[in-house]
Order: structure tokens, then C-alpha cells, then sequence
């Protein structure tokens, strides 16, 4: 699954992400950052994985310079990257990983129940 469009608002602190077969997916930098998928995020290449963490889904929102989107980039054509106002720059977020991510209830419950 692509997406077929990708929009940073940098007002209400989102990511806006339509993918093929129409789904939408609403991600808070919140989020985005908490699931970074980079080494150092992650703690050790060992623990790194092609899967969010499920806590992510349950940290609070948060307003800081970690949290401030910089620039949005496309890696190639499998994937995003962001660097954030804190200077951290480091996680490949492939499509497969931000359609794992999208926090709208529907995904919630599928990724739940298996």
C-alpha cells in the first residue's frame, strides 16, 4: 500500500497521510516522534522491528523541540523521513511502518486483534 498524497500542518501539529483504496491517516508529531524507528530510538539495533511499539499508542501528547517538525522528506519511493526541531533526523519510516502506525480506531482494532 502508497500513499497517493502526504501533508505536514505544522498548526495543529500533524501528518496527513491518504493512501491507495482511500484510507486516511491522521498522525500527531507526537506520535510520529515517539515511534521513531531509528537505532537510537528503538535502543540497539537488536530491538528494532518492522512494528510500532504498541505503547506509543498510549503516550501523551506532547508540545516540545522534540516534537516541532522541521522538514518532511521523501526517501526514495518506499518512505518518509522527518527531522524534528531538536535536531534528531535519523528514522526511516517505510509505508508499511506509518500504515502499521495510524492511530484511527479501525487500524487500532485490527492491529489488536492480529
Amino acid at each position: 500500500m502508497r500513499p497517493t498524497g502526504i501533508t505536514a500542518n505544522r498548526e495543529t501539529r500533524q501528518v496527513l497521510i491518504n493512501w491507495e483504496g482511500g484510507h486516511q491517516s491522521i498522525y500527531p508529531f507526537s506520535l510520529v516522534r515517539n515511534a521513531c524507528p531509528c537505532a537510537e530510538c528503538r535502543g540497539g539495533h537488536d530491538k528494532m522491528g518492522s512494528q510500532p511499539d504498541q505503547a506509543v499508542f498510549t503516550l501523551a501528547d506532547e508540545d516540545s523541540i522534540r516534537t516541532r517538525l522541521r522538514n518532511l522528506e521523501a526517501v526514495g519511493t518506499y518512505a518518509i523521513t522527518f527531522e524534528w526541531e531538536d535536531g534528531h533526523h535519523f528514522g526511516i519510516y517505510n509505508w508499511n511502518y506509518l500504515r502499521a502506525l495510524c492511530p484511527c480506531p479501525v487500524c487500532l482494532a485490527e492491529d489488536r486483534d492480529g
